[in-house]
């Protein structure tokens, strides 16, 4: 028997493998952005986030000219990263990341 595994997302994501730095509390560390929406991304780390933990995470993707600033809360974690649910985001960043969902 096969089993199905439901997938909840709102919103459509793309694909990317951008190096971003996530920003907890004073202390930052490096990840890799995987895949992104308006709503979110995948972070692949070896660091260790917990459920509920606030981060900002820094990237800059193909055609932005500026580091963005994505505050979020981490949603999910696994042995090779997290999921960050992206709070309010400012009218740059809402543009670039669709952008990005564009190409």
């Amino acid at each position: 028997m096969e089993s199905v595994v439901e997938d909840k997302r709102v919103h459509p994501r793309v694909v990317v493998n951008a190096p971003v730095s996530c920003e907890v509390g004073t202390a930052a560390f490096a990840g890799l952005a995987k895949d992104i929406s308006i709503g979110g991304m995948f972070v692949q780390s070896t660091e260790v986030v917990p459920f509920g933990t606030e981060v900002t995470i820094v990237a800059r993707f193909v055609g932005t000219k500026a580091d963005l600033r994505l505050p979020g809360i981490v949603r999910w974690a696994k042995p090779d990263g997290f999921g960050v649910q992206f709070g309010s985001l400012g009218a740059r960043e809402t543009h670039a990341i669709s952008e990005l969902l564009k190409r």
